[in-house]
C-alpha cells in the first residue's frame, strides 16, 4: 500500500518558495500569530530597527503615526538605510532588506553592536505582510523612495530629491494586508503606546512621540503623546510603583564585561506582589525570564539572607528568606545588552546565554550589599518586609498541612461543591467558576458532563492584593479555588498539574458580577500569573439581552444580543424590532440550562474571551491602583474614567 502510494509523491509535489512567500504561506511562524497580536508585532519590528540606531548612538527621536486608515508611519532620524548597491546581490542595499530573509546589519556585529532583531526577518515579515509599504532614506545628500506591494518591488529606488548631508533618517509607511490579518487591521492606541512608553524608559533620553490621526480635537490636531525618560529604568521603577507606599528611594546600579551591559533598578513597597520584576535584554521584554533573571533573583536572596543574618534580623533558629519573601513587594526592571543574545525564537520570550548570569549576579549582589550597609534605617524596613513575608508563608504552609491532615485519607479531596467533569485529559477539560447556588444550578444542568466541570462561589472571594497570603488561604472560597484547579500557589506551584486547560470565569452581567470577575483576575494574576501567561484563564462572554417575539405563548428566544452596542444597532437597523419583547438577563440564574448551553457553554457557538498580559508593567500597575490598599488612585482613576461609562437609552 506504501508503495502504492509513493507513486502520487514526485519531484514535482516538491515546492521551493522564493523570496517572502514563506512568510505569506505561513505567518504564525514569524510573526508569532495573525491575530491582533501580531498585527502590533509589525509595527515593533519596524520601530526596533530605529531603536537599534538608537542603541547605536545614531537615533534620539521616533515617530509612529496611526493614520485614519490604520496604515502606520514610522520615522526616525538615524543613519537611514544604505541605498547603494549591495556587493553580492547586485541590486539597491535598502531592497535587499525589505525583500531577503536573514538580510541586515546585524549579523558580523558590525552595522550594530547591540540589537534586538538578530534573525534578520523582522521588517521584511512586515513587507511580505503588508499590502503595500514605502520607504524614503535621507543619507549621503540625497532623499530616496521605494515602494513594494505583498513583498513585491513595484517602484524601483529612485532619488526624489536632496537634502543637507546632517539630515538622515528612514520612514517606512505600510498598509497592514487583510488577507493575512483577517480578525482585525484595526490598530489599539494603548497597547502601541504602552510598548513606546517601555522602549523610553529602557533608552535614556529617547524621545518617541506617537500621533493617532483617527483621534482629532476640535481644532482638527491629532491626539499625541510623547515618552521620554531621562532618568531611564528608575522612572520605570517610579512608574511601576506609583500609589503605592515605598520602603526606600529607587536604587540603581550597573555593570559592564565583555560579555555585555547590565542596569538594574529596584524599589520595594508594602505590597503583597512578589510578580513585579520585569527583565529585558536588548529592549526585548523576556516575560519568561530566563539567565538574567535568574543571576538577579539568586542574588537579591542571597544578599538580603547574608545581611540578616550578620546585623542579627534573623535569628540563628529561624529559616532563610525564600526567594519569594525576598520579592515580595518588589517592582524592578533589569536590562541587559550584549552582543550575541541567544532568543528562544523570534517572539524572544526567554533568554537563554548563560555567561549573562555572572555578571547580573555580582553587579546585583555587590551593588545591593553595599546600599544596605550605607542605608541602615531603609535596610532595616526592607528586611523586615521579608521578615514578615517569611512568617505568613510560614504560618500559610502550617495552614496547608492542617487541611491535609483533616484530610488524611485522600490528601487530594477536591471541594464539595465542585461537580467535576469525568475526563482525566486536562487538555480536554475546562472549569466555569460561577457566582451562587443558582447560576451554579443552572450551568451544571447544561454542561457536558464529559468535559466541563462547574465551581459555584458562595459570595465574593477576598481580595487577595489587600488580604496578603496567609488571610487568603484562610478563606474557603480561595481554597477551594486552589485545590480545585490542582496547581497549588507560591513555590509549591507546578502548571503540569493544572486539571484543566480553560479555567472559565462566568459571572453576572451586573456591577457585582463585575466584581467578582475583577476579585478572581486578581487572584489568578497574583498568585498563578503562569496560567495567564499559558492561556488558560477565560471569561465567558453570556448574552446580555434575549429578544422574544410579542404576544407569543412560546417562551423561546428568537435572538440573542451580547452587549449594549450591539442592540443600539439592532434596534437602528431593523425593520421589524418592534416586534419583540426585550429581556435583559440580569443574572445567568434568569437563563434555563438550555438557553445558557446554548449562549455561553457550547463550544461551537460560545465566545470566550482569552485573558492575557500584554503589557506587564501596566496591568502591574492597575492592579495595584485599583485593587490595592490606597484609596487615592482608585479615585483619580474613578474620576478619570466615569465620562467613559455610557448608558443605552431603550
Amino acid at each position: 500500500m506504501a508503495k502504492e502510494n509513493s507513486a502520487h509523491y514526485t519531484e514535482s509535489d516538491i515546492r521551493v518558495l522564493e523570496g517572502l512567500e514563506a512568510v505569506r504561506l505561513r505567518p504564525g511562524m514569524y510573526i508569532g500569530s495573525t491575530g491582533p497580536r501580531g498585527l502590533h508585532h509589525l509595527v515593533y519590528e519596524v520601530v526596533d530597527n530605529a531603536v537599534d540606531e538608537a542603541l547605536a548612538g545614531f537615533c534620539d527621536k521616533i515617530e509612529v503615526t496611526i493614520h485614519e486608515d490604520n496604515s502606520i508611519t514610522v520615522e526616525d532620524n538615524g543613519r537611514g538605510i544604505p541605498v547603494g548597491k549591495h556587493p553580492t546581490e547586485k541590486i539597491p542595499t535598502v531592497e535587499v532588506v525589505l525583500t531577503k530573509l536573514h538580510a541586515g546589519g546585524k549579523f558580523d556585529g558590525e552595522g550594530y553592536k547591540v540589537s534586538g532583531g538578530l534573525h534578520g526577518v523582522g521588517v521584511s515579515c512586515v513587507n511580505a505582510l503588508s499590502t503595500r509599504l514605502e520607504v524614503q532614506v535621507k543619507r549621503d545628500g540625497g532623499i530616496y523612495e521605494i515602494a513594494f506591494e505583498r513583498g513585491i518591488t513595484v517602484d524601483k529606488l529612485h532619488k526624489v530629491g536632496s537634502t543637507r548631508e546632517t539630515n538622515t533618517g528612514t520612514i517606512v509607511t505600510f498598509w497592514p494586508d487583510p488577507e493575512i490579518f483577517t480578525d482585525t487591521t484595526v490598530y489599539d492606541y494603548d497597547t502601541l503606546a504602552a510598548r513606546f512608553r517601555e522602549m523610553a524608559y529602557l533608552n535614556k533620553g529617547l524621545k518617541i512621540t506617537v500621533h493617532d490621526e483617527r483621534v482629532v480635537d476640535d481644532a482638527g490636531v491629532a491626539h499625541s503623546e510623547t515618552f521620554q525618560a531621562n532618568g531611564g529604568i528608575v522612572d520605570f521603577v517610579k512608574y511601576l510603583n506609583e500609589g503605592k507606599e515605598t520602603l526606600n528611594k529607587p536604587i540603581y546600579f550597573e555593570a559592564e564585561n565583555e560579555d555585555g551591559t547590565v542596569e538594574v533598578a529596584l524599589q520595594w513597597s508594602s505590597s503583597y506582589s512578589s510578580n513585579s520584576v520585569l527583565a529585558f535584554a536588548n529592549n526585548i521584554n523576556t516575560h519568561e525570564g530566563g539567565t538574567h533573571m535568574d543571576g538577579f533573583k539568586q542574588a537579591i536572596t542571597r544578599t538580603l539572607n547574608d545581611y540578616a543574618r550578620s546585623k542579627g534580623l534573623l535569628k540563628e533558629k529561624e529559616a532563610n528568606l525564600s526567594g519569594e519573601d525576598a520579592r515580595e513587594g518588589l517592582a524592578a526592571v533589569i536590562s541587559v545588552k550584549l552582543h550575541d543574545p541567544q532568543f528562544e525564537g523570534q517572539t524572544k520570550t526567554k533568554l537563554g546565554n548563560t555567561e549573562i548570569r555572572p555578571l547580573v549576579q555580582n553587579a546585583v549582589t555587590r551593588g545591593l550589599a553595599e546600599y544596605l550597609e550605607e542605608n541602615p534605617t531603609p535596610a532595616k524596613r526592607i528586611v523586615g518586609k521579608a521578615t514578615q513575608a517569611l512568617k505568613a508563608r510560614e504560618a500559610a504552609r502550617k495552614a496547608r498541612e492542617m487541611t491535609r491532615r483533616k484530610n488524611v485519607m485522600d490528601s487530594f479531596a477536591l471541594p464539595g461543591k465542585l461537580a467535576d467533569c469525568s475526563s482525566k485529559d486536562a487538555s480536554m477539560s475546562e472549569i466555569f467558576i460561577v457566582e451562587g447556588d443558582s447560576a451554579g444550578g443552572s450551568a451544571k444542568q447544561a454542561r457536558d458532563r464529559k468535559f466541563q466541570a462547574i465551581l459555584p462561589l458562595r459570595g465574593k472571594i477576598l481580595n487577595v492584593e489587600r488580604a496578603g497570603l496567609h488571610r487568603s488561604l484562610s478563606s474557603d472560597t480561595i481554597s477551594s479555588l486552589i485545590t480545585a484547579i490542582g496547581t497549588n500557589i507560591g513555590e509549591d506551584f507546578d502548571a503540569e498539574k493544572a486539571r484543566y486547560h480553560r479555567i472559565i470565569i462566568m459571572t453576572d452581567a451586573d456591577v457585582d458580577g463585575a466584581h467578582i470577575r475583577c476579585l478572581l483576575l486578581t487572584f489568578f494574576y497574583r498568585y498563578m500569573p503562569e496560567l495567564i501567561n499559558l492561556g488558560y484563564i477565560y471569561i465567558a462572554q453570556p448574552p446580555l439581552y434575549g429578544l422574544k417575539k410579542k404576544n407569543s405563548r412560546s417562551p423561546k428566544i428568537e435572538r440573542y444580543i451580547y452587549n449594549d452596542e450591539a442592540l443600539k444597532a439592532y434596534l437602528a437597523e431593523s425593520d421589524d424590532a418592534d416586534k419583540y419583547d426585550i429581556q435583559r438577563y440580569k443574572g445567568l440564574g434568569e437563563m434555563d440550562p438550555e438557553q445558557l448551553w446554548e449562549t455561553t457553554m457550547e463550544p461551537t457557538n460560545r465566545t470566550l474571551l482569552r485573558v492575557n498580559i500584554e503589557d506587564a508593567a501596566q496591568a502591574e500597575r492597575v492592579v495595584s491602583e485599583l485593587m490595592g490598599d490606597q484609596v487615592e488612585p482608585r479615585k483619580e482613576f474613578i474620576q478619570k474614567h466615569a465620562k467613559d461609562v455610557r448608558f443605552l437609552d431603550i
